[in-house]
């Protein structure tokens, strides 16, 4: 296999660049596996060979980096930085696999997704208290399913993801220190909502809520 990696979005260019270099490298490879999970089921038609797709990187991830296959420049990059913490990973690609079933999405389904491709955030920090996970937990969520919701096609679908991410984005509190980055994320997020799900970087006020989350980590 020869992967390249994935080409990342100007928002998580930002989330990046206001991110300590202790969390840089993993949210980095966080960000590159959700980019090609989610380039996975974009290209998906037929369900079956999506989530055989999806089970090969879960049984990647699920074996130990030196009998993992190597070539894949995503794989790779997640086994240099995230040995141990792989179960969030996983996660994600659980989350993601929500979107391929041949069933109508309900709001139990959305919040799956939400929950699984949140996941791997709560794994972003060493030094996470038990009393800031729901704070991040929260803001994972709301950028997660805007994000989503941004990207599809459905009116209807959208307007689910919609509904689901503004019970999000309602109730974030103020994030670590070290996770400015997803602050950064969520703040667009909850902007893109208040807007009606208008791309994360449209507009002027993208950039000011950007500084505004980074300097004040809400």
């Amino acid at each position: 296999m020869s992967e390249e990696t994935e080409i990342l979005p100007p928002e998580a260019a930002l989330a990046l660049a206001w991110s300590p270099q202790e969390v840089r490298a993993r949210l980095t490879m966080l960000l590159q596996l959700d980019r090609r999970l989610a380039r996975i089921v974009a290209r998906t038609s037929e369900p079956m060979l999506g989530q055989m797709r999806l089970a090969w990187w879960r049984d990647a991830l699920r074996q130990p980096k030196a009998a993992r296959p190597r070539g894949d420049a995503v794989l790779d990059g997640i086994g240099m930085v995230w040995g141990g913490h792989e179960a969030g990973l996983i996660a994600m690609i659980d989350g993601w696999e929500v979107l391929i079933g041949e069933t109508a999405l309900d709001l139990v389904a959305i919040a799956d997704f939400a929950a699984g491709r949140a996941a791997p955030f709560m794994a972003l920090s060493d030094d996470l208290k038990d009393g800031q996970r729901p704070v991040v937990a929260q803001g994972a969520r709301c950028w997660a399913l805007t994000d989503a919701a941004i990207a599809m096609s459905d009116p209807a679908e959208r307007a689910l993801f919609l509904e689901a991410a503004r019970e999000c984005c309602d109730r974030i509190g103020k994030m670590p220190r070290d996770l400015r980055g997803l602050a950064v994320l969520a703040a667009l997020a909850r902007r893109s909502v208040r807007l009606g799900g208008v791309p994360l970087m449209a507009g002027r006020g993208a950039s000011l809520a950007v500084l505004q989350a980074a300097i004040f980590r809400v």
